[in-house]
């Protein structure tokens, strides 16, 4: 039985001046589906977001909503057609209720009168909020509501508005485990009821198992459209890259002496009830991946080891010594990306080259003066090397994509050329280019010799770049698997729920 499309975009075009951004570019969407839209920065994705919500008119081509051409002109255009967008950062008023967020703007009165009817608000968002499947009191304050139930909030906002297309952008970046898995279910009452979806996000293993179909765009172009089911991670890369720029997410057997030796060694750590028991070593030159569900206490591991939280008992050794503090650690040569750039890895209201220079001030000051033509060498040498794209030293951090501040945050540190590099979720909110640089700059330092600890949530990013792959479970690391003995991410996520891997025999079919 065919499905019958709610969405038709064919042949959108759109150039900013003289440079076209999309080029005859199309683009389907089935009543009841979730199709995933996917690309690297500059892919042109967000453009055609924009020309379906009403932002931008388009240049040429056709937009049809239920077999009608629609004219999309702002964000009334948007919702008389149905189309709303659920931003990755939400737009909700956090002093108002969760009834008053979603009818902002369009609270029912009472008849012949200007005033406000708050029953009625309530009592509609009770119904809407119940459609959902979900419990939030309608009168709750939206500050007091997890991060998983405001974004329900936003989706609530979005059908009281009768939207029958969401547009979800990077919709779990900032959920933990038990709310993606909340949102997964959403996902599939609302595709269950009819509602169409449009889901924009870098995590291949979200939109393998969620989506029914993958579009992919890549300079300005549709270069694919494909149900779910045909694909593999390794054809959805290739596809945003190109055949010759997907090698990053190849594995490479990077061969690490076993007399390399270690840098750092953490023995008997116990942080909470949680974490009791925690050993491994790190070597030279090795890029160790640690993966354990979420909750498990990675990041408060990656913390420890950078001294900024304290161990209840047990050690972390680091060339022979031990580390007694955050700054001790970055005295050292221990350095953490952390898995909230925005919040601990930069000042977003500094620029490009300030957040580079701010960690190494000391190295570029002489008497109270800062050195401004080796420092200003430094940044030009650091954007230059990480491919940063941005105008200039002095843009603002905050007006750069995910992908480049995340290369800021990298490169202030590389600048210092750590032993230890921890890298906790590097690639979250990342596009897939980036995310095959930043594969790259970890391999080549590990290359010169500097250990590596990687974080990451996403199995095939681990299964890219580590040459070992510790797992926490149950408090304890259970098992150092070398990632050559693991064939795929179904064995790695086995390992992860707490069964144990066993080797394969050398030469087994």
């Amino acid at each position: 039985m065919t499905v019958p499309l709610i969405l038709e975009m064919t042949d959108i075009a759109k150039s900013f001046g003289s440079i076209p951004v999309l080029k005859r570019v199309s683009f389907d969407l089935r009543k009841g589906e979730v199709h995933a839209l996917m690309g690297g920065n500059g892919a042109g994705k967000s453009t055609l977001m924009k020309i379906l919500t009403g932002v931008y008119s388009r240049d040429g081509g056709t937009v049809k909503i239920e077999g009608q051409t629609v004219d999309l002109y702002g964000a009334k255009g948007a919702e008389r057609a149905g189309v709303a967008m659920i931003f990755q950062e939400f737009s909700l008023v956090q002093t108002l209720t969760v009834a008053q967020n979603i009818f902002l703007k369009r609270e029912p009165r009472f008849a012949g009168t200007p005033f406000i009817n708050g029953a009625e608000m309530v009592r509609q968002s009770w119904a809407i909020l119940d459609e959902l499947g979900v419990d939030i009191d309608p009168d709750a304050l939206v500050s007091s509501l997890s991060v998983g139930y405001m974004q329900i909030v936003e989706i609530a906002k979005a059908l009281s508005k009768k939207a029958r297309v969401l547009i979800m952008d990077e919709p779990t970046s900032s959920l933990s485990e038990a709310e993606t898995s909340a949102l997964f279910e959403l996902v599939g009452r609302l595709r269950a009821s009819g509602i169409s979806i449009v889901y924009i996000s870098h995590r291949m293993a979200e939109i393998l198992s969620l989506c029914d179909r993958v579009t992919v765009m890549r300079d300005g172009q549709t270069v694919m459209t494909e149900n779910c089911a045909d694909l593999s991670v390794s054809r959805i890369v290739e596809a945003m890259l190109g055949a010759g720029n997907a090698a990053s997410f190849a594995w490479k057997d990077r061969h690490v002496p076993q007399t390399a030796r270690p840098v750092v060694k953490v023995r008997n750590l116990r942080l909470d009830k949680r974490i009791e028991d925690v050993s491994f070593d790190i070597r030279e030159g090795e890029i160790v991946g640690l993966a354990g569900l979420m909750g498990s206490g990675r990041t408060e591991i990656a913390e420890t080891l950078f001294g900024r939280r304290k161990a209840v008992s047990g050690e972390v050794i680091f060339d022979d010594a031990p580390v007694t503090s955050q700054a001790d650690a970055i005295e050292r040569g221990i350095a953490l990306v952390p898995e909230d750039r925005r919040k601990f890895g930069l000042v977003l209201e500094h620029s490009v080259g300030a957040n580079i220079i701010l960690p190494n001030l000391a190295r570029f000051t002489r008497r109270l003066f800062v050195q401004d033509a080796a420092a200003s060498q430094v940044v030009q040498d650091t954007i230059r090397d990480l491919s940063i794209k941005t105008d200039g030293p002095e843009k603002l951090s905050r007006l750069l994509s995910g992908g480049n501040q995340q290369k800021i945050v990298i490169g202030k540190w590389l600048v210092r050329a750590p032993r230890l590099l921890i890298l906790d979720e590097p690639t979250i909110g990342v596009d897939i280019g980036a995310k095959s640089e930043i594969i790259d700059t970890v391999r080549a330092m590990a290359d010169k010799g500097t250990a590596v600890l990687v974080i990451s949530s996403e199995l095939e990013e681990l299964m890219a770049i580590s040459d070992r792959i510790l797992v926490l479970h149950s408090g304890r690391i259970a098992q150092s698997v070398n990632r050559r003995d693991i064939a795929t991410e179904e064995e790695l996520h086995h390992a992860i729920q707490g069964h144990k891997h066993t080797a394969p025999a050398r030469g087994a079919a």
